[in-house]
């Protein structure tokens, strides 16, 4: 079952890299994600070019990176990891490092240098924001609403407290089965000053709070936990506005057509990006490596921008993000950083969700469950 490569096969970048950790190489490899057109992206512009270079190497994908945490947990406690490469969002990044779940990553050694020179540590600057975090995109959470169900005589939504407005704008809402961005929202939208909220929400009462607000609309909410689950409740008519990732919601209105405007104000930003499991063979450890430093080098970066409307984690990707693959169409101005959708967004806090995301997480789901 193992395959023994040299680097030779893989791009120039790769082959400087075989040097640092040439080796045998396992000939699959398990890539965790989220499914639907974050996955697709990341399939077309990292998976199958490196397959091109890799010939015979099967790469087997999960889309369990929700609960990526837990699960990661229970496999170091069975002493069983399965999972090779996990993509998940910065937060949960910090707890798996903070664990030993993850293992830390040098960007000098194990991430490549921009094309020209520009070594990885400074070219994706402050977005290494830990030390197992090796970041893909920006992206971000904001709300998606149906344009033909907008009430005659009202405004399409253009407000984040327009969700908590059932009296303007009646009708189901969906809202991701977590507390994260949901407290955020609800404190911003009962009265919180957006400096504030994190030290609101430090508070047992401020918690209490974001809860209380959100009960407003509970009756009318659809809980969700995939990515794709709001961009079909809209698609089917089953909620008048949702939240979820841009670009799921940009694949649903450019890609398929769909009848759904953008809502970016308080847009969430967030970071995405991979893991390695700590404790993998050497061989698993060798490919999972390599395929890390072809994945987020600055050319692939900018491929998968071709796909999904997410920016780039590095800055010599973003001169190179053009026009979509298929659409042909430009995607600047369907990124979460372009000025006209950044009027107005919050700036999630990693260090914050590391500390208190179980304790948040725990009354959350006793407060779903009431």
């Amino acid at each position: 079952m193992k395959l023994t490569k040299t680097l030779m096969a893989t791009t120039a970048l790769t082959v400087a890299a075989a040097s640092a950790h040439a080796q045998e190489m396992a000939d699959s490899m398990t890539v965790v994600s989220w499914g639907g057109a974050y996955q697709a992206s990341q399939q077309k512009a990292y998976t199958e070019p490196y397959m091109e270079m890799n010939e015979g190497l099967e790469v087997i994908w999960d889309e369990s990176s929700n609960e990526a945490v837990a699960k990661l947990r229970a496999m170091d406690e069975a002493g069983n990891i399965t999972w090779d490469v996990v993509d998940v969002v910065a937060a949960d990044a910090l707890r798996l490092c903070d664990e030993g779940l993850a293992m830390e990553i040098d960007p000098e050694e194990d991430l490549a240098a921009a094309p020209d020179g520009t070594s990885a540590e400074e070219d994706f600057g402050e977005l290494l924001v830990g030390d197992c975090f090796i970041p893909q995109i920006v992206y971000s959470t904001t709300f998606g609403y149906r344009t033909d169900m907008v009430p005659e005589g009202a405004e399409a939504p253009n407000d984040i407290c327009d969700v908590f407005d059932l009296e303007t704008y009646p009708g189901k809402r969906a809202l991701e089965k977590r507390p994260i961005n949901n407290v955020e929202w609800a404190l911003l939208c009962d009265g919180v000053p957006k400096e504030e909220v994190y030290d609101v929400l430090a508070t047992d009462e401020g918690q209490q709070q974001a809860l209380d607000k959100l009960a407003t609309i509970k009756d009318d909410v659809i809980w969700w936990s995939a990515g794709a689950d709001t961009p079909q409740l809209l698609a089917d008519g089953e909620v008048f506005m949702g939240s979820t990732y841009n670009g799921r919601l940009f694949a649903a209105i450019e890609e398929q057509d769909q009848p759904i405007g953008m809502m970016w104000d308080a847009q969430v930003f967030d970071l995405d990006g991979w893991i390695i499991p700590e404790g993998l063979p050497e061989d698993r450890l060798a490919r999972a490596k390599d395929f890390i430093m072809f994945a987020t080098d600055t050319q692939r970066l900018a491929d998968q921008a071709k796909y999904i409307s997410y920016g780039p984690a590095r800055a010599s990707s973003a001169p190179l993000v053009g026009q979509h693959a298929e659409l042909g169409i430009d995607m600047a101005p369907h990124m979460p950083t372009d000025p006209d959708n950044a009027k107005n967004t919050f700036l999630y806090n990693y260090e914050f969700w590391a500390d208190y995301r179980d304790d948040i997480d725990a009354k959350f789901q006793a407060w779903l469950a009431q």
